[in-house]
């Protein structure tokens, strides 16, 4: 009887909703693709994209195929939204070999950013290298992830979101608001901090905890953040740099 008696508390579980879940995940890509194009307006997408005074072919490559990503997290996330999980599944292969060709043009571009001199946010060419850098690796390993745990939906949707959350810092860099201390890292790193803490809270207020893939990958990106600068301005990094050069 002891037992009969406790049953009931057992099977009460919490219960996610479904329908916070769709409505999380299709808003978030909305909310990062208005992060980049308000970024990249002035210098990319008003400037008419192909016809934008980029510095080469390859930044006009690499601009392209990362606007590719954002246009294709939307779709993947409609897809699911509207139970097409098939072709979702199908379109991934597609979008896996798309985050491999950002990697690789994601550091070349921050190579030929260096051997330019461009640093931007204070810090000298080298120095800044450190921050694309570190976005491509964090990008690429929520990534790998991501695709190995394809078939665990609360961990895949996690991580490829934390993965875009990673290469936003290029569009926040760009803000032109007098609020947006644009030009200070740390203050970049706040607004990725703030998109990691609004899928912590919806974690709270959907799963009633926080899903072990969010704060995994959250501490993953808070770390590098945090270290990434101090890196950037050793000895050993500038030793390692002026091999690029």
């Amino acid at each position: 009887m002891a037992d009969l008696a406790v049953a009931p508390a057992r099977v009460s579980a919490h219960k996610p909703s479904r329908t916070a879940d769709r409505i999380f995940f299709s808003v978030m890509p909305f909310v990062m693709m208005a992060m980049v194009l308000y970024g990249f307006a002035r210098t990319y997408f008003l400037a008419g994209m192909v016809a934008a005074p980029l510095p080469n072919k390859l930044i006009h490559v690499h601009g392209a195929v990362f606007t590719s990503w954002m246009i294709l997290l939307i779709v993947q996330t409609a897809l699911v939204a509207t139970k097409h999980v098939k072709w979702h599944m199908t379109l991934g292969l597609f979008g896996f070999g798309l985050a491999v060709a950002m990697v690789l043009l994601g550091t070349l571009a921050a190579v030929d950013a260096m051997r330019r001199g461009e640093g931007p946010l204070g810090l000298d060419a080298q120095t800044f290298f450190v921050i694309p850098i570190t976005a491509m690796l964090l990008f690429g390993t929520l990534v790998f992830f991501a695709y190995k745990l394809r078939r665990n939906p609360e961990a895949h949707k996690r991580l490829i979101l934390m993965a875009t959350m990673a290469i936003m810092d290029a569009a926040v860099g760009r803000w032109q608001h007098p609020a947006i201390l644009q030009r200070i890292p740390p203050t970049q790193d706040l607004v990725i901090l703030a998109l990691l803490l609004m899928l912590v809270v919806f974690d709270l207020f959907n799963l009633h905890r926080v899903s072990k893939y969010t704060w995994r990958g959250a501490l993953l990106v808070i770390v590098v953040h945090v270290t990434r600068v101090p890196v950037g301005h050793t000895a050993a990094w500038h030793a390692m740099t002026r091999h690029l050069l």
